[in-house]
């Protein structure tokens, strides 16, 4: 955590348990938080956690009395108790983000330390060595021409030690140390100045800019110091090719250790020490014991081509390894992982492991994973909690039998009041006594909620000794992590239910949501949204989908249950009404009533008639559904069809539901189209039947009136009974006189023909209505 940064300060808190401070560390943690800008709510809810010690309002009125701006604890004290516990920052900026000393970098080992035999360092005979030719190639390989190379031949002994004497030279330039090393016939010391033979020289492995040896000093920050002396050189050597470091020169120390210096080909001083941390993480990791004090970029290493008592500082090799930081980088994380080996079928074909038990009988087994997918309004939040209760009791969820044991509810969406009251809500409806609510624990997350990717070691912390049988995290949306339409990256997201289910060895249920639109069109796995890794990750995916309620079924349904609890009822308040009312087996609710209006006192008959019509107002909620499932682990099961009656679902006893089409479905479409076509041509043929019986007593009004049924004496009538009988604008006189015989029922009336082709003024209509009630015309020639 950077200095005046505190967005990672409340995940500190996580690691800190409150009951384990003094009650001065408890005030500096408030303090802490009070100078960083946090809210006081922050500290009140971690100070919860003692709760032997906490006492309502008091963070409050010490909090009232923190200074402001006075520096005295900072949020550096909250990270160092937290650091004390394991807690390491989040990352800030990239793969390459700073790890702390003792981070430990993800994956399992590269080299088995337990096997490495050890390539041996020769050491070269006098005939051999060439120690300008070695520094030569040296320079050469860490160097450019103008690069400034600091070095120390200058030395002097504390405690049986040699170590420099000053901070010896750092101005002259690669370049012309070669050209005066090649100019020297061989003596070394006219160049760099005469060294102690016991102690040996240094040199510096990153270019300097002539001013000084420090960090500050450093112009680029091309190589990392790699040494280690707890185990043989030769052991050493092995593990430092094997592990493919990117080594630009491999010097022996001409003692207990080799030198490798490694390319880190760092932008800057910060990038360094990333890079630096997770050097040295890889190989202490690897059975490298890496000394931690040689990380600075100025550190002095040790110099080829010079001796160190009765044996020689001589360059073992150069550029071996990978050619660059970052291919090195890349091929440690796919070489390193914590994969297990192959095993041999043949080996364990006669001692098949045991399979994890179920925990919902024929739907899911301990340890594995479930995703609910359903539509909203589909209660799938009240069928988790109702799967919670059913753990925890060892009973039924939905039909389906569950094993008994512990539950973890991870709330991210309700207010904490409302999550709680929905669990007592849900006891009272399936009217189960809470013997088993011990074993539920809920994780209020409203509002505070984090990526699944950092929630996941929260929980994972919190849960492990805690013995959950499964952990409900409810819903999923609320921490997804990268782009939900993303495959790898949805596939990242899913792995962390993987580790939870791993390292906690519960079942992990998670509820998701449906993508937009009718879903009857598609499969029931291919409904939840975003990427098909939704569908392909769970061990069982149960999919909720909206069913089309008839009006029959909901009445039958409310019926049903009208009928039992009125029983319920006069069983209370008037024990013998059965064997008085002689009712047959096949009664109802309606001769329950009517027979308890005369025969059972009125304020039973009022109690009877309240409790149907409360069936009767509830029945309007009510919504259907049927799951179907997709599994990985048993057989696939009959679709499964749900009242949800709120606050619960209750399994379709009478099989009323089994009929129905789920809303979307193209043959529920079609059925629908076929009945709105039916609708329509009624319609039009009872409204063109309307038409024709205006139109034959328009007719016969004219006859009545002794005027000639005229076109125009006709559709004067019509027009006048129109407005009588309908608030709908008259028709023209083309569509009340053009009317063809399908308007007409049974076909009883002729075509109302338009004046034939002519001379209007010689040729005309006349209408009549004849005994069988049609309508026919005459033309006459004037």
């Amino acid at each position: 955590m950077q200095a005046g940064d505190h967005s990672d300060l409340e995940g500190a808190l996580d690691y800190i348990d409150p009951a384990s401070l003094s009650y001065q560390e408890w005030l500096e943690v408030g303090m802490a938080l009070h100078e960083s800008g946090l809210p006081l709510g922050l500290w009140d809810s971690w100070s919860r956690r003692d709760a032997r010690r906490y006492h309502e309002g008091e963070c409050g009125r010490k909090w009232a009395g923190f200074g402001s701006g006075d520096g005295r604890v900072t949020s550096g004290t909250v990270a160092k108790m937290a650091r004390d516990r394991g807690w390491r920052p989040a990352p800030q900026g990239g793969a390459d983000e700073a790890i702390g000393w003792d981070d430990a970098v993800s994956g399992g080992t590269i080299v088995d330390g337990s096997w490495v035999e050890g390539v041996p360092v020769e050491q070269p005979t006098d005939a051999e060595w060439d120690p300008v030719g070695e520094l030569t190639r040296y320079l050469r390989a860490l160097f450019d021409e103008d690069d400034r190379v600091g070095y120390v031949v200058r030395s002097f002994e504390r405690d049986g030690r040699w170590i420099p004497a000053d901070k010896g030279s750092y101005t002259r330039t690669a370049g012309e140390l070669e050209r005066a090393l090649e100019g020297c016939a061989g003596d070394m010391g006219a160049v760099l100045g005469d060294w102690n033979p016991e102690a040996g020289a240094w040199i510096r492995f990153n270019p300097l800019d002539g001013q000084g040896v420090r960090n500050a000093d450093v112009t680029e920050f091309r190589y990392a110091l790699v040494e280690s002396d707890s185990i043989p050189t030769d052991k050493q050597n092995e593990i430092m090719r094997s592990l493919e470091l990117p080594i630009a020169a491999l010097v022996d120390s001409g003692n207990k250790s080799l030198h490798a210096i490694v390319r880190v080909d760092a932008r800057d001083y910060d990038e360094y020490r990333r890079r630096v941390d997770r050097l040295y993480e890889v190989c202490r990791k690897n059975g490298l014991d890496v000394d931690g004090q040689n990380k600075n970029p100025s550190r002095l290493s040790r110099m080829p081509g010079v001796r160190r008592g009765a044996r020689k500082q001589h360059l073992v090799a150069v550029n071996i390894g990978k050619g660059s930081w970052d291919e090195w980088w890349e091929w440690v994380q796919e070489a390193q992982d914590d994969l297990p080996d192959p095993e041999s079928l043949d080996a364990v074909w006669d001692d098949m492991p045991e399979l994890a038990p179920p925990l919902i009988d024929g739907v899911l087994r301990r340890g594995h994973k479930m995703l609910i997918a359903g539509p909203s309004k589909a209660g799938k939040s009240f069928a988790l909690i109702e799967l919670c209760c059913a753990i925890a009791e060892g009973r039924e969820w939905l039909g389906w039998p569950c094993a008994k044991g512990r539950v973890l509810y991870v709330n991210l969406e309700l207010d904490r009041a409302s999550a709680l009251h929905r669990f007592r809500d849900v006891y009272a409806a399936l009217g189960w006594e809470p013997v088993g609510i011990g074993s539920i624990d809920v994780w209020n997350l409203r509002g505070r909620s984090v990526p699944m990717d950092r929630l996941a070691p929260k929980l994972i912390r919190r849960a492990s000794k805690k013995g959950y049988d499964a952990v409900v995290i409810d819903p999923i949306y609320k921490v997804i992590t990268g782009d939900e339409n993303s495959a790898d990256q949805m596939a990242a997201f899913c792995n962390q239910f993987d580790t939870i289910a791993s390292q906690l060895g519960c079942a992990v249920i998670y509820c998701h949501h449906h993508s937009k639109g009718f879903q009857g069109q598609k499969r029931s796995m291919d409904r939840a949204s975003g990427s098909g890794v939704f569908a392909r990750d769970p061990d069982a995916l149960l999919d909720m989908s909206a069913l089309e309620l008839t009006e029959p079924c909901r009445r039958a349904r409310a019926t049903a249950l009208e009928w039992v609890e009125m029983q319920r009822i006069a069983d209370g308040r008037d024990p013998g009404w059965r064997e008085r009312a002689g009712l047959e087996p096949q009664s109802g609710p309606v001769q329950l009533t009517r027979w308890a209006a005369d025969n059972m006192p009125s304020e039973i008959y009022r109690e009877l008639l309240a409790a149907s019509e409360a069936v009767r107002e509830e029945s309007k909620s009510w919504t259907a559904w049927r799951i179907d499932g997709t599994l990985r682990e048993f057989p696939k099961f009959a679709p499964v069809n749900l009242w949800f009656d709120y606050p619960v679902h209750a399994p379709d006893a009478d099989g009323s539901l089994s009929d129905l089409s789920v809303e979307g479905d193209p043959a529920t479409a079609a059925v629908r189209r076929q009945r709105g076509a039916e609708s329509s041509r009624s319609r039009y043929e009872r409204e063109g039947a309307d038409k024709a019986k205006m139109l034959v007593d328009a007719v016969r009004a004219c006859e009545a009136a002794g005027s000639e049924a005229t076109k125009d004496a006709v559709y004067e009538r019509f027009s006048a009974i129109w407005k009588e009988r309908s608030d709908k604008p008259c028709p023209s006189v083309d569509t009340v006189l053009g009317m063809s015989t399908r308007s007409w029922p049974k076909k009883k009336w002729f075509p109302l023909a338009k004046e034939t082709v002519g001379d209007p003024g010689r040729q005309r209509s006349v209408y009549s209505v004849a005994d069988d009630g049609s309508i026919g015309w005459d033309s006459e020639v004037s």
